[in-house]
C-alpha cells in the first residue's frame, strides 16, 4: 500500500512565543501508512516566527511578501499543500489554542471515507475559559452557517481542520481577511461531505490575537453573502482509495 502524505500547514503572522510548541507537538508517526510534513505560510511576520519555526523542525516555510491576511494565508496553505504533493491537508492555528496532538482524530473521518472535510470542535468537546464574547461571536456565526447549508455545525470559526486531495484542489476562499465561514459554504456547497471532530481546547497566553469585532464584523458578513451569491458546480466527489484504519500498537 502507498503511504497517504499528509501536509500539516499552518499560517502565521507575528506568532514566535507559540509556534514552536505547536511544531513540536504535531505528531509526526502516529500510523506506520501515513507520513507528515510541515508547512508554516509566514504571512508577514516582523518577529522571529520564522527562526522558531525552523529551530522546531518545519519543513518548508513559505514567505508572504507582506502581511495579507489569515484568508489569503490559509489560500495559500491549500495550494502549497497540494504543490508539496498531499493527500490530505491539515491547517491548525499558530497561537497554540488548537490541540496539535488530536490532528490523527481530525484525520480518521477522511481516512475511513466517512468525509471530505473535518473541523475540529470546541463546541462539541471542551470550551472553558473560552470569553463570553467570542463564545457569543462564535454561536451566531455557526448559526448563521447552520441556517445557509440546512446543516447543523457546532463550530463554524474552529481553527483546525482537515481536507481531502480533492478538497484541496477545489475550495475556494473569496476574501484576504479570514477564511473560517467562507470555506465552509464553498466545500459543502459543492457537495463535499463535512464531519466535526471534538477536540480540546485551551486559552491562549501569549501573543495577541488579530481580531477586532468592528473589523472582524465589517469584513466577514459581506463575504459570507458574497459567497452565497456566488454560482458553483457540484463536483464529483472520489472515494479516498488509500483507507487508513486504526494500527496496531504493535505496529508503530
Amino acid at each position: 500500500m502507498n503511504k497517504q502524505k499528509v501536509v500539516v500547514f499552518l499560517p502565521a503572522y507575528n506568532e514566535e512565543e507559540t509556534i514552536g510548541d505547536v511544531i513540536r507537538d504535531i505528531p509526526r508517526r502516529f500510523h506506520p501508512d501515513v507520513t507528515v510534513e510541515v508547512l508554516v505560510i509566514n504571512d508577514g511576520s516582523t518577529d522571529e516566527t520564522v527562526n522558531a519555526a525552523k529551530e522546531a523542525g518545519a519543513d518548508a516555510i513559505i514567505h508572504m511578501d507582506k502581511n495579507t491576511g489569515l484568508g489569503a494565508a490559509v489560500r495559500r496553505g491549500l495550494k502549497e499543500s497540494l504543490n508539496m504533493g498531499a493527500d490530505i491537508g491539515v491547517m491548525i492555528d499558530a497561537d497554540g489554542e488548537y490541540p496539535a496532538g488530536q490532528i490523527p482524530n481530525i484525520l480518521q473521518p477522511i481516512f475511513e471515507n466517512e468525509a471530505d472535510y473535518t473541523m475540529g470542535s470546541r463546541f462539541k468537546g471542551t470550551i472553558e475559559g473560552m470569553r463570553i464574547h467570542r463564545r457569543l461571536g462564535n454561536y451566531c456565526f455557526t448559526f448563521l452557517q447552520s441556517i445557509l447549508l440546512r446543516t447543523w455545525i457546532y463550530d463554524g470559526q474552529s481553527g483546525m481542520r482537515a481536507f481531502s486531495k480533492q478538497v484541496l484542489e477545489h475550495a475556494e476562499i473569496i476574501h484576504d481577511y479570514n477564511y473560517a465561514q467562507v470555506v465552509t459554504l464553498n466545500i459543502m456547497r459543492k457537495g463535499f461531505r463535512m464531519k466535526e471532530v471534538p477536540i480540546t481546547y485551551t486559552v491562549r497566553t501569549k501573543g495577541q490575537s488579530f481580531i477586532k469585532f468592528q473589523a472582524y464584523m465589517f469584513n466577514v458578513i459581506p463575504a459570507i453573502f458574497n459567497e452565497m451569491k456566488r454560482p458553483v458546480t457540484k463536483v464529483e466527489v472520489e472515494e479516498n482509495v488509500h483507507k487508513v484504519s486504526q494500527p496496531d500498537a504493535e505496529s508503530l
